[in-house]
């Protein structure tokens, strides 16, 4: 690993975050497609640069922001888009409280403004969701000022040193829309693919202690055709979800296999050959 991530690491994990917090500290395990993408990113954190992961559905955005936030050791603030978001949801509200018989109005932070106060990671997911005139409010503390006017209480917020933003996007996918363009530009952007051959095998072996090794390569044939089909245009992308395909080899454990990739996979899709076409490749490997 790089040395400017190494120091960064040493650094963040001599912070002692309090214990209220710790719990937002989540679980690592994310596998890598390519040799170079997680250090990649983690150089852009580094250089206090916002990252916006694009990929499909279940490729493991999630989980490599997850994985950054164990290997800082530092908490992780999350943010799920969607046509609802609005400003109070990012930065928080005003509330009326009782204290020492007297009664006061109270601001309670939101996602943001706690992340960039105490120096967290603020994970947005889905940001291509949000209505556009959500997002603008986002443009000073992603570029260069890394700073904040909360309209609420007029306070100007500026990140701590340690402050980080990782987006995610799903490209193409119904209800989304293309992002801002002033919006986009603040990011460095990378692609984050499904991952396949022995990165999947590990997956599947830190995941599960005791999978049986018929499921497992009958897992990993599968998830191979589903890739290929998907390449060559006949299954949508999220077809080769992992998610879903950690999900169908659960159920596997306990019901038909055939009925668990049913229900994990092929009914998540909504093309009826699609559906089918999952079902055949799968009948293939089932015997």
């Amino acid at each position: 690993m790089l040395a400017i991530i190494q120091q960064e690491i040493q650094k963040r994990q001599l912070i002692t975050n309090e214990l209220r917090y710790s719990n937002l500290i989540p679980q690592g395990g994310y596998k890598s497609p390519d040799e170079h993408l997680f250090e990649d990113v983690l150089v852009s954190l580094v250089l206090k640069k916002p990252v916006l992961l694009k990929g499909p559905s279940g490729s493991g955005k999630t989980k490599m922001a997850e994985s950054i936030a164990a290997l800082f050791n530092q908490p992780m603030h999350s943010i799920n888009c969607s046509v609802d978001l609005d400003a109070e949801s990012m930065l928080g509200f005003k509330t009326v409280v009782q204290k020492d018989n007297q009664t006061m109005i109270e601001f309670i932070e939101g996602p943001i403004v706690k992340a960039m106060k105490l120096g967290h990671l603020l994970y947005i997911d889905e940001i291509n969701m949000a209505k556009p005139e959500t997002l603008p409010i986002l443009h000073s503390v992603l570029d260069y000022r890394r700073m904040l006017t909360n309209p609420f209480t007029g306070e100007v917020i500026h990140a701590h040193e340690n402050f980080g933003v990782i987006a995610a996007i799903n490209e193409g996918y119904i209800g989304t829309t293309p992002m801002n363009e002033a919006l986009k530009n603040r990011f460095i952007s990378y692609s984050v693919p499904y991952i396949s051959g022995e990165q999947l095998a590990e997956l599947l072996d830190e995941t599960y202690d005791d999978l049986q090794m018929d499921l497992k390569q009958m897992m990993l044939n599968l998830s191979q055709d589903l890739r290929q089909q998907v390449i060559t245009g006949l299954l949508s992308e999220e077809a080769a979800s992992i998610r879903s395909l950690l999900d169908a080899i659960d159920l596997a454990q306990h019901i038909d296999i055939s009925r668990a990739i049913q229900y994990a996979i092929s009914e998540k899709l909504e093309d009826q050959s699609e559906k089918q076409l999952v079902m055949e490749l799968a009948n293939t490997w089932i015997g």
